[in-house]
């Protein structure tokens, strides 16, 4: 189906929408209803876009007589300033027409979980991964999300080994993180380094949707779980748990280990590390559908694999550069107090320029 055929599609189907909502025939059924106008929204704002392109064409159809008649030179000239803002506000229609057609990510709403492992480079590893947690906590909440630690391993020198946290609400926490899956590098002079030299550091984040338990893309049979309990300390490290609160869940098929000992209670830890195991079972379903297809992570910028390197962070020269859209940014400190939005912003333009130019496939 072309894409004419496809908006005539989805103009006819909102018509008929619109019709059963002012007329609905037998009982009231409220399931049908609400389906209705969530079908009738999705669909609003790109049969909009193309009723109102029609409707240009239709104009500018009607202004070409208007052209041809040379008459009246006052009104040719009318004629001529009215072809250009038809073309003008065509071509935005056009593009604005485009974008809409562009087949959204079904994750890019969903809850996240953020996990970030310190790599090479040590101490100064797992400092950067603090840091990297920083921004990214500070990124959130300054788009009104909110983030919840589920677990975290501290490193004696700062940072932390391993850090996994949650982020939701606000608009679209998968969208505005899902590039961020890769290996992270940093270049400058650690805080341990007496001789001043600089060295090289990685922390590796995932990026992962977080999945809800009706979910039938992922079946977790009890009989494949193996769930540990054991004590640590409170959020934050504040204090150490009398009672054996903290959850680890082996999930024995997939081999997938998951631990949650941030929660107050041993209930509330379990549902988190359940909530985090179905995230990493669906994220490891769609990893293994796209390479059926040799398409792995085309949905994102570059691969988003763990052990590709992304991005890097220079201190000395103040600079973090994006490998995939090769892009370098100012202001890195800034970045790193959660100042991110502008390198977000390019990556979400990169991938809807691949989009259009049909190099992804959004799943």
């Amino acid at each position: 189906m072309n894409n004419y055929q496809r908006l005539e599609t989805s103009t006819k189907r909102f018509d008929e929408i619109e019709a059963e909502l002012a007329h609905p025939a037998g009982e009231f059924d409220q399931a049908r209803y609400t389906a209705l106008l969530k079908e009738r929204f999705a669909l609003e704002e790109i049969v909009g876009a193309y009723r109102a392109l029609k409707k240009n064409l239709a104009d500018s159809v009607a202004n070409q007589a208007l052209l041809k008649d040379r008459s009246d030179p006052e009104l040719h000239a009318l004629a001529e300033e009215e072809a250009r803002a038809l073309q003008a506000q065509g071509q935005k229609l056009e593009a604005r027409l485009q974008m809409l057609m562009i087949p959204k990510d079904p994750n890019d709403e969903r809850d996240v979980f953020i996990e970030i492992r310190g790599g090479a480079g040590g101490d100064e590893a797992n400092i950067f991964a603090g840091d990297l947690a920083r921004m990214y906590m500070r990124y959130a909440e300054s788009l009104g999300m909110k983030v919840e630690v589920a677990s975290l391993s501290e490193s004696d020198a700062g940072g932390y080994r391993e850090i996994v946290f949650g982020v939701k609400g606000g608009d679209a926490p998968y969208r505005r993180f899902k590039h961020e899956s890769g290996v992270h590098r940093v270049q400058r002079v650690p805080q341990t380094e007496a001789q001043g030299r600089v060295h090289t550091s990685t922390a590796t984040v995932a990026v992962l949707p977080q999945i809800e338990e009706d979910n039938s893309e992922i079946e977790i049979r009890p009989g494949d779980l193996e769930i540990d309990t054991f004590k640590a300390s409170g959020a934050g490290g504040q204090h150490v748990n009398k009672t054996e609160s903290a959850i680890r869940i082996t999930h024995v098929p997939s081999g997938i280990i998951v631990a949650c000992s941030e929660e107050r209670s041993q209930l509330q830890n379990r549902e988190r590390a359940m909530q985090m195991l179905r995230s990493m079972l669906y994220d490891r379903k769609r990893r293994e559908a796209q390479e059926a297809v040799g398409s792995m992570r085309r949905s994102q910028v570059g691969t988003g694999d763990r052990s590709e390197k992304i991005r890097t962070y220079n201190y000395p020269q103040d600079r973090i550069t994006d490998h995939r859209i090769n892009q370098s940014f100012g202001n890195l400190r800034g970045v790193m107090d959660g100042d991110m939005g502008r390198i977000v912003d390019e990556l979400l333009k990169d991938e809807r320029a691949r989009a259009l130019a049909g190099e992804t496939n959004v799943a």
